[in-house]
């Protein structure tokens, strides 16, 4: 008995063994998982949506962290606020890592990289010029709505650079006076955590290190990291495309000639389609934008003149009053003094040309049209040319355009001659004889 209790407990003891062995195994080998996506755009509500998406996601998927590659010129105030909410309430670390070299991360960026919690940058990128922007045509706007504006500004980034422990007087000077700094200067006054010239420099720096998040503090693991880089989808894309104020002013313009095409020429079709997909994709990229309605009505408004001047005949007056009110309104189009969200010269000029062209070309055909001499009818009789089939004075035959009619003349004409219509009166036909 005391063999076999011995036996057993030494066969239980193997048992353990065996199955305990494997799990520091395991535990081991078990990689870090970082997800990666890239923002080069501008912050608006599409490029919005896809970060914080990809947050809620890498969080489900059970994702030690998220790195966010930035490049961007700025954006939407609000857009930009949704990012870093999504940010600071993440169930992960967030990374923000300004790159690739030339990069930028200004205006809206500036707060979006502040409120992650690992804030690196690549050499050779810059971080600031987060004043805010003024508002309508030509950059002006009241004086103590935008000092409001700023205010609010400086109190959003110093909170979110207090809970970060970054350094709060600099993020108020980007603000309050648009002051931008290279990388190397950023981490000299711990406005970032990293400098690091690629993603595995920046998850070797970030071994070890200590983040909070709202569940508590956590330490970061990034030894053999293994970096899921997450595309944007179809969708998304198509969205953010949408979003550029050079797509959605070309679909505006190419919406507004589809329509007035098809409603020119019934029957067409074709434009009608075209003009009415495009309007609706104009209309959605714009509710996504900062739009100036009064920009909006004074394309309109342009487009009402060239209509017009098919059906009342200025001499030019509403062609040119169509051309300056589609100028101005594609000018006052986005009330915003940000390149990023603006339509660019190189797009407006050609833009406002050709579709002016292309009004003018179908207004100069209509006008022809009506001028042109009528060929139906009892008007497009006048004019043509036939013969005498019998004598003509105060009665007679004529043979006009393969029809035979009942003709009268003022002077006696005879028969086989050639005659010329003057006027139809009811059923007969006035005519007169040629040499």
């Amino acid at each position: 008995m005391k063999k076999a209790t011995m036996r057993i407990l030494g066969i239980g003891f193997l048992a353990l063994l065996i199955l305990s062995g494997p799990a520091p195994a395991a535990a081991e080998g078990k990689r870090p998982v970082f997800d990666l996506i890239t923002v080069n755009a501008a912050i608006t509500p599409p490029i919005a949506e896809y970060i914080v998406q990809s947050i809620a996601e890498a969080g489900k998927s059970g994702a030690d962290g998220l790195i966010l590659l930035l490049d961007t010129p700025g954006g939407l105030d609000l857009a930009m606020r949704d990012i870093a909410k999504a940010i600071l309430n993440a169930p992960l670390p967030v990374i923000v890592y300004v790159g690739p070299s030339g990069a930028r991360a200004a205006s809206a960026g500036v707060i979006i990289t502040v409120s992650a919690h690992v804030a690196a940058m690549t050499p050779g990128t810059n971080i600031g010029a987060a004043h805010p922007v003024a508002l309508g045509f030509g950059g002006g706007g009241d004086k103590t709505m935008m000092k409001k504006v700023e205010n609010d500004a400086v109190a959003y980034v110093r909170g979110i650079a207090k809970q970060r422990n970054r350094n709060e007087d600099w993020v108020e000077r980007s603000v309050r006076k648009s002051e931008s700094i290279t990388a190397e200067e950023a981490l000299k006054l711990k406005v970032i955590d990293i400098v690091a010239a690629d993603v595995n420099q920046l998850l070797a720096q970030m071994d070890g290190r200590e983040v909070t998040l709202l569940s508590g503090k956590k330490i970061l693991r990034t030894q053999g990291a293994e970096v899921r880089e997450k595309k944007m989808g179809t969708r998304q894309k198509i969205l953010t495309a949408l979003s550029d104020p050079n797509i959605a002013y070309i679909l505006l313009l190419v919406g507004l000639a589809g329509l007035y095409f098809e409603f020119a020429n019934p029957g067409v079709i074709l434009p009608g389609v075209m003009g009415g997909i495009s309007l609706i994709l104009a209309f959605f990229a714009l509710q996504t934008l900062p739009v100036n309605y009064a920009g909006v009505a004074l394309i309109l408004l342009g487009i009402v003149f060239f209509i017009a001047e098919i059906k009342v005949i200025s001499h030019g007056v509403l062609t040119i009053g169509g051309v300056i009110s589609l100028v101005l309104g594609s000018l006052m189009l986005f009330e915003s003094s940000e390149p990023a969200l603006r339509v660019s010269w190189g797009v407006l000029v050609p833009a406002v040309l050709l579709i002016s062209l292309f009004f003018v070309a179908i207004i100069s055909l209509a006008v022809k049209a009506q001028l042109r001499q009528k060929r139906t009818g009892s008007e497009g009789m006048a004019g043509m040319e036939g013969y005498a089939v019998t004598d003509v004075h105060g009665e007679g035959k004529v043979f006009v355009k393969g029809e035979y009619w009942n003709a009268f003349s003022d002077q006696p004409i005879g028969k086989d001659r050639k005659i010329r219509v003057l006027e139809v009166q009811g059923l007969r036909l006035k005519v007169e004889g040629l040499s």
